[in-house]
Parts: structure tokens; C-alpha cells; sequence
């Protein structure tokens, strides 16, 4: 769908955007195509798409892949989709909350999430999704480009932190690219970004670890400026902490944003094992 149809649609039937949804709808052709050929789909994909406002990239999502679940909480939008992709047998078209939704279902195995994901909620979307007894094969999702820089950051800048970690325990990234404002409608007042995030072939942690590296993660973020390790003391006992800094090499006076993944996910391990 182009610009000039997306503003008659909406013009004709007097629909103003609403601003609390995130409804900043991507009509550029160059980069609604770079997002279908970053998720890489074939037939056999099943693709759960998050917010597809008036369907230009769901319109590409049911050409590449076999099966296409959208989720749209906007009722007005939703009957414009009813009535554009109706007939396609493709598509499985929800009236829902699209939060709730994956918070209520755990089960993704064999699915890529592909989306423009409205802003107010993409980070919490994403987290649930990745926690999920099944998480998707990729996720491959247009956000915030601040989000984005911080899902793909390192340990050291400001913007690492609890969601680049919660996200890279069961994901890898591979990358993002900036996508301009011009090339929504309306235009956002923040840049944008789509990154490529891939489940990893290997778990990092066992299942029954993943909460404890969870909790640990957000207590050595609770309050950025402090000691990591004090913090920490809050949930468990300091000698015990003593020795997993010691075994893992770590400085008492080390703050959680210099702490690596691969360093939080081994005292999770040490801090766990009887």
C-alpha cells in the first residue's frame, strides 16, 4: 500500500491515528522489503506479524511464507484488513491485544516473529516472546532505533543493559539497520531501526536456570551506579558471592554494565550449583 492510499483510505473514513498505540505506519516498498528478505522465509514458515496497521508488509508476509498470524488491537483497522485480505486462506487475522497474547501463549516452536512493532511495547513483546517455553525461530522487528542499540550492545556503553541481556540469553544478533522517518506515516519523532535477532542452536542456560539469571540480571541493574556485588547481597549470602567474583575474576567493585553475558550467565551457574 502506498502513502497517497493509506492517507485516502483513512481520509475517506475520517480514522485519525492514535498516538498512545504507536501507529506510525511503513509504506517505503525498498525498506519493507529489506524486513521480508531478513527474515529469510520459505513456504513452510509459520510468521506471527504484531500490529499490521493497513497490511503493507502482511501483504509481502503471505507471499513468502506459508502461514501468517496477525494480531491487531485497533478494531477499525482490523475490519479494513477483513475486508482487503478476506479472501486469503493464508492469513489468520486476531482482535487482540497483541501483549496478552504472547504472555497467554508459550508456545512458538517453528515460528519467525515479523513485524513493525508498535513502540510503546515492543521491548516487554520481544522479552516475553524470547522467555517463552518455545521461543520463535527469528524475530526480525522494527523499533525504536535507541531499542534496537540497546538490545545489540556490548558491556561498557549506557546502553547496555537488562534487555540486550535478557534477549541475547536465548538469541544472537545479527544486526540492524536504520530505517528513516519519512519512511512512516505519520512521522515518528524518534529515528527507527529493524534488527535481526536468531534463536541460538544451544541453550546458554538449562530451563530451570533461566529465572535465577533473570533475577540476577535486574538486581545487578537496580540501581546502575552501585557495586554490583552489593547489590547482589540483597538475594544471596556474601560468602557465597565472594567466591563466585573470585572463581569468575571479577572485582567486588565491578558494576553490572561491565559484566559480560557470557560472566553473568557463569555466576548464574556457580551461584546455583549445590
Amino acid at each position: 500500500m502506498k502513502l497517497s492510499e493509506m492517507k485516502e483510505w483513512l481520509g475517506e473514513r475520517d480514522v485519525r491515528l492514535t498516538k498512545s498505540l504507536g501507529q506510525n505506519f511503513l509504506h517505503d516498498e525498498n525498506q519493507l522489503q529489506r524486513i521480508v528478505a531478513a527474515a529469510e522465509l520459505t513456504e513452510s514458515d509459520k510468521v506471527l506479524e504484531i500490529g499490521p496497521g493497513l497490511g503493507p508488509l502482511t501483504e509481502l508476509l503471505i507471499e513468502s511464507a506459508g502461514e501468517v498470524l496477525a494480531i491487531e488491537t485497533d478494531a477499525r483497522l482490523v475490519e479494513f484488513l477483513r475486508e482487503k485480505f478476506g479472501h486469503c486462506a493464508r492469513l489468520r487475522l486476531l482482535h487482540e491485544d497483541a501483549l496478552e497474547h504472547v504472555r497467554q501463549r508459550r508456545a512458538w516452536q517453528g515460528w519467525k516473529l515479523v513485524a513493525n512493532l508498535p513502540y510503546s511495547v515492543a521491548s516487554p513483546i520481544l522479552v516475553e516472546l524470547a522467555q517463552a517455553a518455545e521461543p520463535p525461530a527469528r524475530m526480525v522487528v522494527t523499533l525504536q532505533m535507541e531499542v534496537a542499540q540497546r538490545i545489540d550492545a556490548q558491556p561498557g556503553p549506557k546502553q547496555y543493559g537488562v534487555l540486550g541481556l535478557l534477549l541475547g540469553l536465548r538469541y544472537e544478533s545479527r544486526g540492524w539497520f536504520k530505517i528513516p522517518g519519512a519512511c512512516f506515516f505519520p512521522e515518528p519523532d524518534v529515528d527507527s531501526a529493524c534488527i535481526t535477532l536468531v534463536r541460538r542452536p544451544e541453550a546458554l542456560l538449562a530451563a530451570g536456570l533461566e529465572r535465577v539469571f533473570t533475577r540476577i540480571v535486574k538486581r545487578g541493574f537496580s540501581q546502575r551506579r552501585k557495586m554490583m556485588f552489593k547489590l547482589l547481597k540483597a538475594e544471596w549470602p556474601e560468602e557465597r558471592l565472594a567466591a563466585a567474583f573470585a572463581e569468575l575474576g571479577l572485582s567486588p567493585q565491578i558494576r553490572a554494565e561491565r559484566v559480560s553475558l557470557a560472566q553473568f550467565v557463569a555466576l548464574t551457574k556457580f551461584l546455583t550449583d549445590s
